[in-house]
């Protein structure tokens, strides 16, 4: 086994200790972090021309924000929930619409958007 393969190990594991170890407040925040990161690394991958990376980086960050919407509670929520599930909605949409037309610049957008539910979402306390 190769370090990089090994650090990869570690990593998942250490990943999914802190997770079963979250409580749910932090669970989201370590999803919009994890999607920020598959974000930054989509685009890095696009600018460098790896496709198939760029893709599959993409895919993972459309699951996170698939996630996040799944875990919306229009009941309890109401207007708020209701609108981050059309603004998760719309951030899908324009994920697959970056990988179509290799366009960073979409990537950017969504990002900034998923930085400010954070920055929200931070702000709440656990």
């Amino acid at each position: 086994m190769n370090s990089m393969t090994a650090m990869r190990q570690y990593q998942s594991v250490n990943n999914q200790a802190q997770a079963l170890a979250a409580d749910p407040h932090r669970l989201i925040q370590m999803l919009m972090e994890g999607g920020l990161t598959r974000l930054a690394q989509a685009r890095g991958a696009m600018e460098r021309d790896q496709t198939a990376l760029k893709g599959e980086l993409l895919s993972k960050a459309i699951a996170i924000v698939g996630g996040l919407r799944q875990g919306l509670d229009v009941k309890q929520g109401g207007e708020l929930a209701e609108n981050l599930d059309r603004l998760y909605e719309y951030m899908t949409t324009r994920l697959m619409e970056a990988n179509i037309k290799n366009d960073p610049a979409i990537i950017e957008e969504v990002s900034d958007l998923l930085r400010e539910v954070k920055t929200g979402w931070d702000a709440i306390a656990a």
